[in-house]
């Protein structure tokens, strides 16, 4: 076993010709875990191939095929003539049980919140749009596109929905748009959210850094006043190596 194979934090026994799992998944998922827990920390380089497959007492295409499940997860990358690299993103964990925006939710867990303005404009609703906000065809909403960051790495790509009779220009959103809302007298009160799994398409992948085809969490959320009056319609697209969702069940 080479140094750099010796120094890493692996355990061969993590894998067995005993379980029912195929040995690359097994070798993706201890792997995986190792990133995850941050025993395998960003940018650290992993061993070759072929000292990898010594390690663990696997063929070459094994490894290969295990790099390639981390890789389109986006929790590897790889540099032409430089070797495999890990790219351990933030994670976060939120809960639905609570509404709070991007930025509450990110500068509450000690990560610096950021967005970046992919575009913001005022626009004549589409069928969607008018009809997930209570709207008639042809009104008027505020459309904005941005791109959300933690410690500056990309997150989330998010499109706001909002009638202009609660936000008549985009402009006036300058940090967190629910404060925006706060202080012109809207507050956020309820919403109701769908969950879906989805890989991304070439251009989502490319902003939010990950490979072509990396899993994702795509969220459409409608929020709402305390008097049930639709507020948002959201469209979220959430890295699947980032993002966990947590709900809090209870017996009734």
């Amino acid at each position: 076993m080479s140094t750099a194979a010796a120094a890493a934090p692996f355990d061969p026994t993590a894998l067995s010709d005993a379980l029912p799992l195929p040995l690359y998944l097994q070798l993706a998922r201890h792997l995986r875990s190792l990133i995850v827990e941050g025993r395998l920390t960003d940018q650290d380089a992993l061993p070759g191939e072929r000292e990898l497959a010594e390690t663990f007492g696997v063929s070459r295409v094994t490894v290969r095929k295990a790099l390639r499940e981390l890789i389109a997860e986006g929790l590897l990358h790889q540099r032409q003539g430089a070797g495999t690299f890990i790219n351990h993103s933030p994670h976060v964990e939120q809960r639905l049980s609570a509404l709070t925006s991007f930025t509450e939710d990110i500068g509450g867990r000690g990560l610096k919140p950021e967005s970046r303005w992919l575009s913001r404009s005022v626009a004549t609703a589409t069928p969607e749009e008018a009809m997930a906000l209570g709207l008639r065809p042809g009104a008027e909403v505020v459309r904005l596109h941005r791109l959300r960051l933690a410690d500056g790495t990309p997150l989330a790509i998010e499109l706001s929905t909002l009638p202009t009779s609660f936000l008549p220009d985009p402009d006036l959103v300058q940090g967190s748009l629910y404060e925006t809302l706060r202080g012109r007298g809207h507050p956020p009160f309820r919403a109701l959210q769908r969950l879906s799994a989805i890989r991304l398409p070439t251009d989502q992948a490319a902003l939010l850094g990950v490979p072509d085809g990396a899993p994702a969490l795509y969220i459409e959320r409608r929020t709402f006043l305390e008097n049930g009056t639709p507020l948002e319609f959201v469209r979220s697209h959430y890295r699947g190596d980032a993002y966990d969702f947590v709900v809090e069940l209870s017996l009734v």
